[in-house]
């Protein structure tokens, strides 16, 4: 069940952020997008896990259409590619800034990763809530199961105000969290 799919932007770019329970996570998402938008649309994904082997990497980006974010060595460089693909392309990003998926359905703290993509941008942040993925598919699970997920998606968050720093930064994680908490029920 998808509610609020009213507050998704008429175009890119746009952020879609939620909580992160399950590998289902970013298909619930992008079940979201209208055709004209999933063709614009990259799920943000950990290349230690969907880029190690050649049939990983395969099904990430041909299936998935994921852009991979190498968690370990990650740096300024590798966000400030992602923020000017976001920006020039009007791409559609779908990020879980927890920085991996929930071990016991509890939501974590987000990650300022988040933040360094849109601060002093126009670019809005939709935050999405979703239930019921990591019951349907939690981490140690190697099928779905059949559960009723629902994702609730709440109105977009512009941070062109909010300095590009880790402050700024900070105060974008913090935002967007509770933002996704209150609509994820956690």
């Amino acid at each position: 069940m998808i509610t609020g799919r009213e507050n998704l932007p008429p175009h890119g770019p746009f952020v879609l952020v939620a909580n992160h329970g399950s590998h289902l996570d970013a298909l619930v998402l992008g079940a979201a997008l209208s055709p004209r938008h999933r063709e614009r649309a990259f799920p943000i994904a950990a290349g230690d896990v969907f880029f190690q082997t050649t049939a990983t990497s395969t099904f990430s980006a041909i299936v998935l259409n994921a852009l991979p974010m190498w968690r370990k060595n990650c740096g300024p460089h590798a966000l400030a590619d992602l923020r000017g693909k976001l920006q020039e392309e009007r791409a559609i990003f779908i990020i879980f800034p927890e920085g991996g998926r929930s071990r016991n359905g509890s939501m974590m703290p987000f990650k300022h990763g988040l933040g360094m993509l849109v601060a002093e941008t126009s670019v809005p942040v939709v935050p999405c809530g979703l239930v019921g993925t990591f019951e349907a598919l939690p981490p140690h699970g190697k099928l779905p199961r059949p559960v009723r997920i629902k994702l609730i998606i709440g109105d977009a968050l512009e941070f062109a105000s909010t300095a590009n720093d880790r402050e700024g930064w900070s105060q974008i994680a913090h935002r967007v969290e509770s933002s996704v908490r209150n609509l994820a029920g956690q």
